[in-house]
Formats: C-alpha cells, structure tokens, sequence
C-alpha cells in the first residue's frame, strides 16, 4: 500500500478509502473512493511487463474510436516508486437486460465491419502476459503464421512441452490456412473477448475491458467467446444479422481457438497442453 500511496499522491486525488478488486491473476487492482466518485486502478511491477498498461490504454482509445459499446475512458497511466499503473473510470456492475446479448453481439458486428488496411497493429501488446508482435501484414494466413502460431509453438517447444511431431505438425497446419480461412479484410478485434473481460453496466449495455488488440480475421473474436462457454444465443444471431458469418465458421473455431489455447499451454501448462 505504500507504493499505491506514493502513485495517488502524483495523481492529486482525494482518496477517502481504498477497496481491494479481484477477479484477476496479473495485476494488483483497486477501487478508489474520493470526493468526485469512484476510480479503478491497476498496478503492477515495472519491469516484468514494460508497458503494459501503456499499451493497454492504447488498446482502450483504439475501441473506443471504433465501437458503440461502453469503453472504460482512460485517466491516467504511468510509473512511480517502480510500479506501472493504469487509472480508469469506474464501471458499475448490474445485470442484463432483455436486450443486452442483441446489442452487444450487433455492436461487435458494427465494429467488425468497418475494414481495416493491414493485418496487425502499430505497436505490440500484451495477451495476458504475452508480448504478442503485431508487425503489418498483408494476409490473414501470414500473420497468424508468423506472428501468432509458431512463435508460440517455438516458445513451448524450448519449454520442452511438446515435441518435434508436434511442431512440425503446427507448421503443415499453417501452410494450409490460406485454404482454411475466407478472404475477408482486416478488422478491429478485441483480441481477447472472453466473459472475463466484459462487464455488464447497470443500463445493461456491455463495457469491454482488458483488450489485447490488433487488426485481424474477425472469427478470432468469435472463437474467443466461445471458448470458456460461450456467450448468450441471443449474441450470435444478432452479430450473424448485422455481419454475418462466412459458411463454416463454426466448423473454423478449434482453428481460432488454437492461439489462446497455446498461451495457456505457455503460461499454465496442464491439460492446455494435450
């Protein structure tokens, strides 16, 4: 608390009481209580992941630009006494309405289809712990080749997780994603959109939080949320409505579903693994 002493203190905020917020596993997260309402702020240690809140406020301004869903508006973010941090404006939680999965699952959609240029981003980020490149490419399938796929496969390799039939097995896979996913331009993707990272505002409309992002093949989102068990029907058929899906998309999940998969494989090892 020491430390978050010193980082309110450069903030200038009156504080009047400081909550403990769980729910996540990387960063040290709080609620903070002060005359002119309500704040989130997260910390962690400096060196272990530089920039990362940086690189997530960017991720943040990014949706917000491109997207009708609730953006956590971004104070502030920096370092003191050694420690990162990333201020943000407070989210109530509450429950969903009749029609919350139907516009959440249209938004998305809206956001999806506003085409990008490359594939990739202007800077690198973070998928949890993960500096994932996000150098500009021009295909889906060299992308999600060179910059998602087999660095992480190389990764769990040297962890000696996998073997040389398992690598060489991920390679052949990669050569054959240009017949595996359709053709569709580059789209906004939050990257890492699973239940854990949205929260349901007291108006029932959706706020996403946490991004990982990068312009990418869309059905990445789609995989994502289907991959902890998934979200409301109600999200689906309204994002299929708006933007619908290319045939076969859900026969394309385990291949969307591949990368997180691999990261938990690198980070939490067990059965991510098999």
């Amino acid at each position: 608390m020491h430390n978050l002493n010193i980082i309110l203190q450069s903030l200038n905020l009156n504080v009047t009481k400081v909550s403990t917020v769980t729910g996540g596993d990387i960063n040290k997260a709080y609620c903070l209580h002060t005359d002119d309402g309500r704040y989130f702020i997260k910390v962690n240690n400096a060196d272990d992941y530089p920039a990362l809140f940086e690189k997530e406020a960017n991720g943040l301004i990014a949706l917000k630009e491109a997207t009708e869903l609730t953006i956590p508006e971004v104070i502030a973010y920096g370092i003191e006494a050694n420690l990162q941090y990333l201020l943000l404006q407070w989210m109530e939680t509450g429950k969903p309405h009749s029609t919350t999965w139907e516009h959440f699952g249209s938004s998305l959609a809206k956001m999806h289809k506003q085409p990008q240029n490359s594939f990739g981003f202007g800077e690198d980020n973070y998928l949890g712990t993960y500096l994932q490149k996000n150098t500009f490419t021009d295909s889906w399938h060299e992308f999600y080749t060179a910059y998602r796929i087999l660095p992480m496969i190389a990764l769990i390799a040297d962890q000696g997780k996998i073997d040389n039939s398992t690598v060489t097995a991920a390679d052949n896979f990669c050569r054959q994603l240009s017949d595996i996913f359709p053709a569709e331009p580059p789209a906004l993707i939050h990257g890492d959109l699973w239940s854990g990272n949205f929260i349901v505002q007291q108006s029932g409309k959706v706020a996403l939080i946490d991004p990982a992002v990068y312009y990418g093949h869309r059905e990445m989102d789609i995989g994502m949320s289907k991959l902890f068990g998934g979200f409301a029907p109600g999200f689906y058929s309204s994002y299929n409505t708006t933007y619908p899906l290319e045939k076969g998309w859900e026969g394309r999940l385990p291949y969307t579903q591949l990368y997180p998969l691999l990261f938990h494989a690198l980070a939490f090892s067990g059965h991510y693994v098999h």
